[in-house]
C-alpha cells in the first residue's frame, strides 16, 4: 500500500495517538517541530518518548506541554544550549518516569525490532549501574566460546517513528541522506510518520545520487510537506536557529516562562 499523503503537520499529527511510543531522533538529524507544535495544539497525551539514541527540543517541549509521561533515551538536553528545563523539573517533581538507556542497547533494540527477533545481544554495558536500573534487561552465559557474560536487551517496537526530512516524491519515497537512525526507525516501527522540506517529481529510488540515503515509501505510512518543520533545530548542514534557542532556553529557566512561551508558539 502506498504511504498517504496528508495536507499538512496538523494531519500528521492527528495519526499519532495519545499513550503512544513515539521514536523521535536527535535534534541534529531531523527533529519534527512542525508536527510537536500540532501535538501541542491537540493537547496529546500520555505520550512514551523514544530516543534513537538521545532526544532534544520536542521531547523538551512534549514534556513541558503535558504531553509525555515516559522517557526512553541514551541522553536528553539541548546540546551547546544546555540541559533541558522542562524535563529536569518534571523529573524532580514525579509528573516523568525516565528509563535510562545507551545508545548501543537503544539501537540493538530497534535493531531487533527490524528483523523480527525479540532480542539481541550488547557489549559494553557489563559492570554498569544501568543493569541496577533495567529489570527487563538479562545477563547470560555466551553459549559460545569463550562463553563469557554477555547483555541482551528486548526488542523495541515503536508504534510511530515521527521525524523531518529534507525531501520526498510523490510516491512517498523519503530522503534522509546520512541519517541511517531514520531507516533504522522506519525499519521497526508499526508506523512511519514524516514532514519534508518539499516534494520532488519522479523517483528519489531511481536516482543513483539520492536512492543510496532513501527510505522506500514500503516503509512509510504517511508524509505531508511542510517548509521549515524542523525550524529552530538543524537540518541537513542548516545550522540551528541559535537566537531562537537561546530565547526557549532564558524563557524556560522558570515554568511561568515556558507556559507564556508555549502560548506564544504554539499560536504562532
Amino acid at each position: 500500500m502506498r504511504p498517504r499523503r496528508l495536507a499538512d503537520a496538523a494531519a500528521l499529527a492527528a495519526e499519532i495517538p495519545d499513550g503512544a511510543l513515539l521514536a523521535l531522533p536527535p535534534d541534529y538529524a531531523g527533529a519534527p517541530m512542525a508536527v510537536v507544535r500540532e501535538l501541542v495544539r491537540r493537547g496529546a497525551r500520555d505520550l512514551r518518548l523514544l530516543g534513537v539514541p538521545q532526544l532534544g527540543l520536542p521531547a523538551e517541549i512534549l514534556v513541558g506541554a503535558g504531553c509525555a509521561i515516559e522517557l526512553e533515551t541514551a541522553a536528553v538536553g539541548l546540546g551547546e544550549f544546555g540541559t533541558a528545563p522542562c524535563v529536569e523539573r518534571a523529573r524532580r517533581a514525579g509528573r516523568l518516569v525516565i528509563r535510562e538507556s545507551t545508545c548501543p542497547a537503544i539501537h540493538s533494540a530497534l535493531q531487533a525490532a527490524e528483523k523480527g527477533l525479540p532480542f539481541l545481544p550488547v557489549r559494553g554495558i557489563l559492570g554498569s549501574d544501568l543493569l541496577t536500573l533495567r529489570s527487563d534487561w538479562k545477563v547470560i552465559d555466551n553459549p559460545f566460546p569463550p562463553h563469557d557474560p554477555i547483555l541482551l536487551v528486548p526488542a523495541i517496537r515503536p508504534d510511530v517513528a515521527l521525524f523531518h526530512a529534507p525531501l520526498a516524491d510523490a510516491e512517498g519515497n523519503l530522503w534522509i541522506g546520512v541519517r541511517r537512525e531514520l531507516m533504522l526507525m522506519a525499519h521497526a516501527a508499526r508506523a512511519t510518520l514524516a514532514s519534508v522540506e518539499r516534494i520532488v517529481e519522479g523517483s528519489l529510488l531511481a536516482d543513483p545520487v539520492y536512492a543510496p540515503g532513501t527510505v522506500p515509501a514500503l516503509y512509510v505510512t504517511a508524509f505531508a510537506e511542510a517548509p521549515g518543520g524542523a525550524a529552530p533545530t538543524a537540518l541537513w548542514g542548516a545550522a540551528p536557529d541559535v537566537a531562537a534557542f537561546e530565547a526557549y532556553v532564558r524563557a524556560a529557566a522558570s515554568e511561568a516562562g515556558f507556559r507564556a512561551w508555549l502560548e506564544d508558539w504554539s499560536a504562532a
